[in-house]
């Protein structure tokens, strides 16, 4: 019975050397001895080598899949500067009128790129926990009510009015206020951007046990049952246009995630016929509430 339970570690061992990692493949002994502990170690050593593995084959098709979808992002601008420069180099304009209109379309377009490449640098950054968080005493209601200030006129533009609810004046928390602010800016935006139809813009702070929620409400186009749940995934495609929510860069609400799970917190949105709402909570920590 020895002799066979060291063959089939011994033959697992080797199997492991040859980089075979079934876990269906385990080593089996019935028997309560030192060959049974080490068959144990063996099996969680395999399992360990092969989770490793996997975690490692994700990463490297993340990656591949993260160099396309920025060259395919990143081309597309820069085909636009390259044509209009090109255009101006070779005298190909009118007049002084079509001259300007060419050097500002190559300007927004290398502005977008300038855009695309601060989001790749952030969302990486935040991916890889190589940038810290500047903790210091938020208020969170305030900082909500400034945003909107900010927004006010463009909002007016596009004839949206927006409006913040809370019973509370100040909610302080530790956050990193600028990381904070970007994420609240991108989230105002896309409800500024989707819900024109519905001309109204609604952010609902609400204080719950142990946490507060920030829920920004539009009542424009509704977010698909079927792009839902991909909303926050990197370069997700949404309808027809790899952008349709997730911000100029196809990274924005993947960055928002990234910020907001930095904090201890988590965003989600949910979406129907009437509304879509995205919803932030955040953990209540060293918290003062002024009513």
């Amino acid at each position: 019975m020895h002799f066979s339970a060291f063959g089939k570690i011994n033959d697992t061992v080797r199997q492991i050397a040859d980089g075979q990692l079934q876990i269906n493949h385990q080593i089996v002994v019935r028997q309560s001895n030192v060959f049974s502990i080490l068959a144990r170690n063996v099996n969680r050593l395999s399992e360990r080598l092969q989770y490793a593995l996997e975690e490692e084959r994700r990463a490297e098709q993340a990656k591949n899949e993260l160099i396309t979808n920025v060259s395919h992002d990143l081309r597309t601008p820069l085909t636009s500067v390259v044509g209009y420069l090109g255009l101006i180099e070779q005298d190909r304009y009118r007049d002084e009128v079509e001259l300007r209109h060419y050097i500002a379309i190559a300007y927004e377009k290398s502005q977008h790129l300038h855009e695309l490449i601060d989001d790749l640098f952030e969302y990486t950054r935040m991916r890889h926990d190589t940038i810290a968080l500047k903790l210091e005493p938020i208020n969170l209601v305030e900082m909500l009510g400034q945003l909107l200030v900010q927004y006010h006129m463009p909002l007016e533009e596009v004839g949206i009015v927006s409006q913040l609810h809370s019973d509370e004046k100040q909610i302080t928390v530790r956050a990193d206020a600028g990381k904070l602010a970007r994420v609240f800016e991108n989230l105002i935006a896309n409800a500024m951007s989707y819900g024109r139809e519905g001309k109204r813009i609604d952010v609902w702070v609400t204080l719950m046990e142990g946490k507060v929620s920030v829920a920004i409400v539009n009542y424009g186009e509704p977010i698909s049952a079927i792009d839902l749940p991909h909303i926050f995934d990197r370069f997700y495609r949404a309808d027809k246009s790899r952008t349709r929510w997730s911000g100029g860069s196809g990274l924005g609400l993947a960055i928002c995630k990234s910020i907001i799970e930095k904090h201890g917190g988590t965003i989600d949105a949910d979406s129907n016929s009437e509304r879509t709402v995205f919803r932030v909570i955040l953990p209540l920590q060293h918290v003062e509430i002024s009513t």
